[in-house]
């Protein structure tokens, strides 16, 4: 785990401001939008309301994870077709659910060191075109065909095809489950919840009220500047995150069976994050572009961690990387004013603030007494990626720009934006706003 060094004196970064499309759940088949589709149109309506020249921008950053084959590269292709001057830099960040907010943290660093000024950092995924993919034993019956040389051999080799080698590999599937320990992230969440005890009935309560926060939000208008809408090729418009159900309750969800350990696991397809498409930007200044392009800055960014921690025990990131955020900055738990912890699964959350109130892992972690009961009033309270989804390459630049936004609804300061990554990672990012 990562040494607790001090936040660095270099220059102010601002978060200026910020969009993200409506997250909309995958049905089974691809979507209407590509990633790169998804940060065209985000982009588009977030510059069209911050009017920039187009070579302003010193750099484009985005994060991506599942990259579609005729996109490679998306943040250059997307940079281009935003209509972005040609000189500037653009690439693409993955480090799986940590990649939004890596683009943000590496923009944030760009400026802050005096190396850049104004940088787009975003994120940017289509989980529905996720491709299919054949089997190795397919593969390679493929590759023997082609190189068999006469019409006999092949017809030879034609004979040996098994009906087997025309059923596809979910590369989605393959990519949410961890190599080194075998354990998809769904039973990376049920050992979270057997370590603290997080019960069933528990996950659930979390996740219907996840629903029903996002809902309020979405009757309320508290979305409206921050979610523009998406305009698919066949004329269809969407305008909110289609997987919020409004009528969700701890009632209903119990009667959904465990997905990934059968009979008595915790973790269920309605307490867990959803599949999803979708996009999100943010606008990073330092201080000399905000008053050379006359902006008006929204929030600032303070100090970023980045942790490491058992690849089987990833969703505990969150706990890692926000406490020790909170330690380096003098902070207590009650003040962080609001925390946007990214919803893997209801378990997972509720095992971060579990593992905040136990001595052993506090003291393991931060050599320090429990950090305490965290209020979870002010936890993702306008719900989060299990109402709304996770596009996995999305989601930390999502996060970022929620909290920024909530802040200022909610007339507060100082906020954390955190989130657990595959592979036993998690980031976090403390703001102010301005």
């Amino acid at each position: 785990m990562s040494s607790l060094h001090q936040p660095s004196d270099g220059r102010p970064v601002y978060l200026v401001d910020g969009v993200r499309t409506p997250f909309i759940k995958a049905r089974g088949k691809p979507g209407p939008f590509t990633p790169v589709d998804l940060a065209i149109q985000a982009g588009r309506s977030l510059l069209l309301r911050q009017p920039l020249p187009k070579d302003a921008f010193d750099q484009v950053i985005l994060g991506c994870v599942n990259v579609v084959a005729s996109e490679m590269n998306p943040g250059r292709i997307a940079a281009l077709r935003l209509g972005l001057a040609e000189t500037i830099p653009a690439f693409t960040m993955q480090i799986n659910c940590g990649s939004g907010m890596q683009s943000v943290d590496t923009a944030y660093r760009y400026i802050r060191e005096g190396r850049q000024d104004l940088i787009l950092a975003g994120g940017a995924e289509a989980l529905s075109h996720a491709p299919l993919m054949l089997t190795p034993a397919a593969t390679e019956w493929l590759a023997e065909l082609g190189l068999a040389r006469s019409m006999g051999d092949k017809l030879k080799h034609l004979a040996k095809f098994k009906p087997g080698y025309i059923k596809p590999v979910l590369s989605l599937q393959q990519g949410l489950t961890d190599p080194v320990v075998g354990l998809n992230m769904g039973q990376t969440a049920e050992v979270v919840a057997n370590l603290f005890g997080i019960t069933r009935e528990q996950a659930d309560d979390y996740a219907a009220s996840s629903h029903l926060r996002l809902a309020k939000a979405q009757e309320e208008g508290w979305l409206d500047d921050e979610v523009v809408p998406l305009y698919a090729p066949d004329g269809k418009v969407y305008t909110f995150d289609d997987g919020v159900r409004p009528d969700s309750s701890a009632e209903k969800l119990a009667k959904l069976k465990p997905v990934f350990e059968r009979p008595y696991g915790k973790v269920t397809a309605g307490n867990s994050s959803q599949i999803t498409d979708g996009a999100s930007w943010l606008i990073l200044a330092s201080e000399e572009a905000v008053e050379k392009y006359g902006l008006t800055p929204k929030a600032v960014i303070k100090d970023s961690e980045w942790s490491g921690l058992e690849p089987e025990i990833m969703g505990l990131g969150p706990a890692v990387s926000a406490g020790r955020l909170a330690q380096r900055n003098k902070m207590t738990l009650d003040d962080i004013e609001l925390l946007e912890l990214n919803e893997a699964f209801a378990a997972q959350v509720l095992g971060c603030l579990a593992a905040w109130e136990d001595t052993d892992f506090c003291r393991a972690v931060f050599d320090s007494e429990p950090l305490g009961r965290f209020n979870r009033d002010r936890l993702n309270i306008d719900g989060g990626a299990i109402s709304l989804g996770h596009p996995v390459g999305t989601s930390g630049n999502r996060i970022v720009l929620h909290l920024m936004n909530a802040l200022h609804r909610q007339g507060l300061k100082r906020g954390i934006a955190t989130q657990c990554i595959g592979g036993g990672q998690a980031g976090a990012m403390l703001i102010e706003t301005v």
